[in-house]
């Protein structure tokens, strides 16, 4: 999850909110793409989820990648919660129960992406060593129960652990238990805002079917291939989904903005205090009229940190973040933004994804979204299997990719990203399909070895 902003900014009206978003717009000449991917500590042996506290805990990882990288801490209290770099942008972050996150900064090309997170892996590794941690890449803790798992010491995670069971039936396995990987895309104005926000909402339910990556759950099968994106469907509808409105005619900002106000608020955070008003409404406090906060008034880094507690499939912040897909090995986190890219950025891949979406309603969409994280690619879609509607949309964005033409200093370009993508399609078969045969077959009806398996660092 992001961090939390800080900008006193007051906000007098809907007209800025919605400024805001305007603002994010970019020449195409700077668009840029940022990865970001959680993983899951773990004690190598044991198997034991890692803690905060102790010389060997998440804490002290921190504080050695701090000193290793020379990037700077974040904190809440006294306790050190992240890291960030004050020069490329990038930043660390941890999930509730312990998950471990990149945020890389934004770059001009998946090579550089790929470089980012190769360093950033190595340095886990190292550290990781000296202190008996492992990362595991899968989209979902595959063995300890949510009362096994650790705590980290983040304020806004409490206000929101408390909320999620009134709204859902599983919040907390999301913010405990489950792992991803997302790329973050940029908009030319909102025109490219709105053509890129409908593709990539259409198109989510593929990827997650492609990085499908979480089917165990407490030690054994539980019977999907995506857990992490079935958690979603019953965490909160007030703030997840497919957002059947954007494909409403005259969608824009404004429209988003207007969705945003009325999704329930957090927390309001006011210099290192974290206000609990969860279930309020940010028109109330953009009107002074906060009942648990009388006549404090509205921040633009309200607004940010408000628009980072929404859960969409794709999010619109002053960018797209494409929300829909597990974690899993360093070349599928690469992949993401590939597949992205190729498709979002390169405007004759654009209008071909425009033409694959075509026709499809919001009920086939809604559809689509429920049935993916059980049936993956095997998942029937206007009569046929899903797994063809992926091999054309990897191809649209190997295509996109080659037109770029960014290439690495071997002379290779972004197109080599995409090829774990193809051999899923070619095989019909997604991580997660893969796990289970072996669950089933080598590893003898046991998940541990998927720790080892699927480790990243």
């Amino acid at each position: 999850m992001a961090r939390d902003q800080n900008d006193p900014t007051p906000i007098e009206d809907r007209s800025e909110l919605i400024a805001w978003f305007e603002a994010g717009s970019k020449g195409q000449g700077e668009f840029r793409v940022g990865t970001e991917h959680e993983k899951i500590p773990f004690r190598p042996g044991t198997l034991t989820p890692v803690a905060y506290d102790g010389p060997d805990g998440i804490g002290a990882l921190l504080n050695q990648l701090k000193a290793r990288t020379g990037w700077e801490p974040i904190l809440d209290g006294e306790a050190i919660i992240g890291l960030v770099d004050p020069v490329g942008g990038g930043a660390i972050s941890l999930e509730p129960g312990g998950q471990f996150e990149l945020s890389g900064a934004p770059v001009a090309n998946i090579h550089e992406a790929a470089t980012e997170l190769r360093t950033h892996l190595a340095h886990c590794h190292e550290i990781g060593q000296a202190l008996k941690i492992g990362f595991a890449g899968i989209g979902m803790s595959p063995l300890w129960s949510r009362a096994e798992t650790p705590v980290m010491p983040k304020k806004r995670y409490r206000i929101m652990a408390n909320y999620m069971p009134k709204v859902g039936t599983m919040g907390l396995d999301m913010m405990f238990r489950t792992a991803t990987v997302q790329a973050n895309l940029d908009y030319a104005d909102e025109a490219d805002m709105v053509r890129k926000m409908r593709v990539s909402l259409a198109l989510q339910p593929i990827a997650t079917a492609l990085f499908a990556n979480s089917p165990f759950t407490d030690g054994k099968p539980n019977g999907f291939l995506s857990m992490r994106s079935q958690i979603w469907l019953n965490t909160d509808n007030d703030r997840t989904g497919m957002l059947d409105f954007v494909f409403e005619p005259g969608f824009s900002f404004a429209h988003y903005v207007d969705w945003a106000l009325d999704v329930p608020l957090y927390f309001v955070k006011r210099g290192d205090i974290y206000h609990d008003v969860s279930g309020s409404s940010f028109r109330d406090l953009l009107a002074g009229k906060l009942a648990a906060l009388p006549g404090e008034r509205a921040t633009l880094s309200d607004w940010a940190n408000h628009l980072s507690t929404l859960f969409p499939e794709v999010r619109l912040k002053r960018y797209l973040e494409m929300r829909g897909s597990d974690v899993g090995s360093e070349a599928m986190i690469n992949a993401l933004p590939a597949l992205w890219v190729g498709i979002l950025y390169d405007d004759a891949s654009l209008t071909a994804a425009e033409r694959l979406i075509a026709g499809w309603t919001a009920a086939e969409r809604q559809e689509l979204r429920r049935e993916v994280p059980r049936t993956g690619l095997k998942t029937v879609f206007r009569g046929n299997p899903l797994n063809d509607y992926a091999r054309d949309m990897i191809a649209i964005a190997r295509d996109g990719l080659r037109r770029r033409a960014r290439r690495d200093a071997d002379g290779r370009d972004e197109t080599l990203y995409l090829e774990p993508l193809e051999t899923i399609v070619l095989d019909g078969r997604c991580p997660a399909d893969h796990w289970l045969v072996d669950y089933a077959g080598g590893w003898d009806h046991s998940v541990r070895p998927a720790f080892e398996a699927t480790r990243l660092a």
